[in-house]
């Protein structure tokens, strides 16, 4: 039976598509699960950086695409988890250097050989975009309870729909509980009912994450780390455990965005 094939997104840059990725394949990993990240971000890699793979990869995607090497050869062990590899993003290559077939063709190859392909998908919505998801059997959604994260976010749901593949799920990351008290952030419930998609993980805010991002260490090795927690939470909820969710704020910004959005998302596309 093939892997699972699931792009994580954003629209959005900078709101931890690539960190999330990261956390999630070592997540996944840790429940026994063979992983494999596709890094799709030519020309911008940094999912190496979040792994600490950096220093051992010799092969990329387009030495695989361009039949220099076979995808065995270009995949990059993880030095903690035998059953997590990576395909890194060629360095120095434009995103348009992949064409969508070829991206099809070669996650095919790789979920015949694995539990998971993990997407790490380029920023925007253009072709890099395409090509990520695509392939997709599922896909995750990354935004933070900003405005105009929940904006691209929305954006993407509607790009998705458009070319036919399953409602994607969200993941809302960054959230700080005490500024959602306050009336300065966007509550977990007021994302949802802007987006109308399934919650499938909330990242709070927390500071290991930048920390051990630096030393190459995703957050989900920690102990003491909320954030590795919820990404633990998240990756139980992917491979079909019943996982509670924390008791969601009220909504108290909805009605001050509600014009901010069409209320018709095809109108998006």
């Amino acid at each position: 039976m093939a892997g699972r094939i699931i792009t994580i997104t954003s629209g959005k840059g900078g709101v931890g598509k690539t960190t999330t990725t990261g956390n999630l394949a070592v997540a996944l990993a840790q429940l026994q699960r063979r992983v494999i990240c596709l890094d799709l971000d030519l020309g911008l890699r940094n999912l190496d950086l979040i792994l600490g793979l950096e220093n051992r990869i010799v092969y990329d995607i387009m030495d695989v695409i361009e039949g220099r090497v076979r995808w065995r050869q270009a995949l990059v062990r993880d030095k903690r988890i035998d059953n997590l590899s990576l395909l890194p993003a060629a360095q120095w290559r434009e995103k348009k250097a992949l064409a969508e077939s070829q991206i099809q063709r070669l996650c095919q190859d790789l979920a015949t050989d694995t539990d998971f392909v993990l997407i790490d998908c380029p920023a925007g919505i253009e072709e890099g975009f395409k090509n990520a998801v695509r392939p997709a059997d599922e896909i995750l959604i990354v935004a933070t309870p900003e405005v105009s994260s929940i904006r691209d976010a929305d954006r993407v749901i509607g790009l998705v729909e458009g070319i036919g593949k399953p409602p994607p799920q969200l993941i809302l990351n960054r959230l700080r509980p005490a500024m959602v008290s306050r009336g300065e952030m966007l509550s977990v419930n007021d994302v949802v009912a802007l987006l109308k998609i399934n919650l499938i993980g909330v990242v709070p805010e927390d500071t290991m994450v930048i920390s051990n991002t630096n030393l190459g260490m995703p957050v989900t090795y920690a102990r003491h780390s909320h954030a590795g927690a919820e990404f633990q939470r998240i990756a139980r909820r992917l491979i079909g455990e019943a996982v509670p969710f924390a008791p969601l704020e009220p909504a108290n910004w909805l009605s001050r965005l509600s014009d901010a959005f069409s209320p018709n998302r095809k109108t998006l596309v």
